[in-house]
């Protein structure tokens, strides 16, 4: 049996693709695998519920500006860095793959530091500071974006594979999801959502748009206001059941469902971070995008900018958020069907970010590293045939 470590955290784009590559690797054999976050991260709650061993090191990133939380920060580094090899020394495992966040730097580079095979998984366009430096000592790199490698100092390494996504994401059915959301056929089913956390500046626009649409029958906002930001929203909007407003509109606070919703959507409001956008490329899916400004590097932006060259989604700055454009452009794609559908169809043209035909994996042989494919779209895994490349 292998035993396998994968380590990401602090966002749900570093969480839920360590989980899906956890699920494809038990679909074809027997592993035991185990888990690497932060003890306060979102991570400690949803792996431990998606029923998956959990450890957790304690690690930060460093703060931009000189400052003596550096020093303690460094100190905590080296500490994490003893831990982790602790943690490799008793688990023994044949690999490590990290997803992203600061946690996947003391693990990876303790097993890189001990010859355990290393696999990095970078979602976005623009690489964190953590995954540029592991660049140099991990053994591959698998990329969601062809337009990630360059950014990277050994882009050798790197291989275009597209990012993971959850399978019931590309298996849900419009009709089923429709009926299981009680959202009628006839309706226009717009989503909103700024992630688990919410987006303050899409949040506050929400509120004149669902005013405005409130007597109209014709559409569904369905707008996941996320955990932090429910409360206000609820409040603001004067709600007592805290869920229905208006004639159409759905006011959720997390949506565990997601793979239904997005099979229903005709219309995604969304940010831009990279699991999602492979989800909505996954489901061929329009989407006006508002990335978050201050993501590092502003990588959000880069991510979005796939999309919209790909004429798939449209672009808007976060600093110019408007109610006023964003009730124009729900109007707007309501009433011009032909332009959703060439967004659609566009989407084809970036598909390969969902559906990553040669997703590597190192497997435990050294020193020839046997390399697993994994393909999305048809949601197996094999070992690479005699005949075909292999890492030495």
């Amino acid at each position: 049996m292998k035993r396998i470590i994968l380590s990401g955290g602090g966002t749900g784009g570093h969480i839920y693709p360590a989980i899906t590559i956890a699920r494809e690797i038990l679909k074809i054999e027997e592993a035991e695998i185990l888990f690497i976050g932060t003890p306060d991260g979102m991570e400690s709650k949803i792996i431990p519920e998606e029923g998956f061993a959990f450890a957790s090191i304690s690690v930060s990133g460093l703060k931009r500006k000189i400052t003596f939380d550096n020093i303690k920060i460094l100190m905590q580094a080296i500490h994490s860095l003893f831990k982790a090899k602790a943690v490799l020394n008793k688990f023994k495992p044949d690999i490590v793959i990290g997803t992203g966040g600061y946690v996947c730097g003391p693990i990876l580079m303790a097993a890189a530091l001990s010859r355990i095979p290393t696999l990095i998984q970078e979602q976005n366009v623009i690489p964190g500071i953590t995954n540029k430096i592991l660049n140099r000592v991990v053994d591959k790199v698998a990329l969601g974006y062809e337009e990630a490698r360059i950014r990277f100092p050994k882009p050798e390494k790197c291989i275009y594979t597209g990012n993971p996504i959850r399978p019931d994401v590309v298996s849900a059915q419009r009709a089923e999801s429709r009926r299981k959301l009680g959202i009628s056929p006839e309706v226009f089913m717009v989503v909103i959502t700024g992630g688990s956390r919410g987006a303050r500046t899409i949040n506050r626009a929400m509120i004149s748009v669902h005013e405005h649409f409130k007597r109209d029958k014709g559409i569904c906002l369905y707008h996941i206001t996320g955990n932090l930001e429910y409360d206000k929203i609820v409040r603001e909007l004067g709600l007592t059941d805290g869920k229905s407003f208006g004639k159409g509109s759905r006011i959720i606070k997390y949506e565990y469902d997601m793979p239904a919703v997005l099979a229903a959507a005709d219309l995604i409001i969304c940010r831009a971070g990279a699991v999602s956008l492979a989800e909505l490329a996954a489901r061929e899916l329009p989407s006006i995008l508002i990335p978050y400004p201050y993501a590092s590097g502003d990588h959000q932006t880069f991510n979005a900018r796939v999309f919209v060259k790909a004429e798939a989604a449209k672009m808007i700055a976060d600093k110019y958020v408007t109610e006023k454009e964003l009730i124009q452009d729900i109007n707007d794609f309501r009433h011009q069907p032909e332009t959703l559908e060439r967004m659609s169809e566009a989407t084809k043209k970036i598909k390969k970010i969902y559906a990553g035909v040669e997703w590597i994996i190192l497997s435990c042989r050294r020193p020839k590293v046997e390399i697993c494919r994994f393909s999305i779209d048809l949601m197996y895994w094999r070992p690479f045939s005699n005949g075909e490349k292999a890492l030495q």
